[in-house]
């Protein structure tokens, strides 16, 4: 059965003093709105609207949520916006900046900083159809990923998890600099309270413990994202999904192709990041940030040609390709609107 799709804000509407522009994003989750507040400042609007719980009519305000449905819609609608409340207490320049948050139309809103730039998703896709060799360089993954790192490492301070970390959701400013945004901690309390809502996992980013209800999760459950991240970026998909993993594990023969153009190191770290058991994995973003600025000799072997070809052998069949442009279920859920 197709999912419902509700009905976004008019073009217009005042709300709580901003005023919306249009809708930037939409998802199963939620919407995201371009608007402007009372001094005339752009801010991204997220509305916690679970495709799966209510629907929302063209016209109206308020959506309409079936008395079944009532009880896990309120446990979301509580998980977002303490989620949202927790998050305006971080101050860091690599953690999406919220700025308010309120409740309206029988539903809550969080309020953001909205900046021009585009995803890490997109960057990496406009450089695969460019043929870029190599397809991103270990500078700028060791310097964009050690920026990553100082921001999730604020975000465990506080005593929360992001649980959603992939290419989608990094965000890159105009001048390179990244920020995480569309935390998954909200989604994922539904997720393990009822069996009628849609996986809130991306399949190739997440880890096993996100497979399980009642899995363990920590730090290392963010950092196993933040390795396939990283191999998204080398190889230009998302790594074999975990599940397919514990049955027949090509990792290594994935790793093998990279060696060719990454560090040792790198490829090591990657490694660490994505053991399938959380207890053999970096146990704190400190840990796996120390490994990431070690010094490193990268072995350039053979051609650039003849790595590209094997890459693009090994990675780019279709089905992945097809795969990667749908890790952001959540195009929309995303909080910037991708700037060309």
């Amino acid at each position: 059965m197709a999912a419902q799709t509700n009905a976004p804000l008019p073009d217009g509407l005042k709300l709580a003093g901003y005023r919306i522009v249009k809708k930037i994003a939409s998802g199963g989750f939620s919407i995201v709105y371009l608007a402007y507040d009372e001094e005339g400042n752009a801010v991204a609007i997220k509305e916690y609207l679970p495709s799966s719980l209510a629907l929302r009519q063209w016209g109206e305000l308020a959506p309409a949520i079936p008395p079944e449905n009532l009880p896990i819609f309120r446990i979301g609608l509580k998980c977002f916006f303490e989620e949202g409340r927790a998050l305006a207490h971080i101050s860091h320049p690599n953690v999406v900046s919220v700025l308010n948050f309120f409740r309206a139309n029988e539903t809550v809103y969080m309020v953001m900083a909205y900046e021009s730039g585009r995803s890490l998703q997109e960057h990496i896709l406009r450089r695969r159809d460019r043929g870029e060799k190599p397809l991103v360089s270990e500078k700028f993954i060791r310097e964009m990923f050690r920026q990553v790192m100082n921001g999730l490492r604020e975000v465990h301070t506080h005593k929360l998890l992001h649980l959603d970390i992939k290419p989608a959701n990094i965000y890159l400013r105009a001048d390179g600099t990244p920020i995480l945004l569309d935390f998954g901690a909200a989604r994922q309390t539904l997720r393990t309270d009822s069996p009628k809502l849609y996986p809130m996992y991306t399949p190739g980013f997440a880890p096993a413990e996100l497979y399980e209800k009642n899995g363990n999760l920590g730090p290392w459950t963010d950092i196993y994202s933040i390795g396939a991240s990283i191999f998204a970026c080398m190889a230009g998909a998302p790594p074999q999904p975990v599940d397919q993993r514990k049955i027949d594990d090509k990792m290594e023969s994935h790793f093998r192709t990279l060696s060719d153009i990454y560090s040792v190191e790198l490829i090591q770290l990657v490694r660490w990041s994505l053991m399938i058991d959380p207890l053999q994995r970096p146990q704190s973003v400190f840990a796996l940030q120390r490994a990431l600025m070690a010094p490193a000799q990268i072995e350039k072997v053979g051609s650039w040609k003849r790595v590209w070809r094997k890459l693009r052998a090994t990675f780019f069949s279709p089905l992945k390709l097809r795969q990667f442009r749908r890790s952001a279920p959540a195009v929309g859920d995303t909080i910037q609107e991708n700037t060309q």
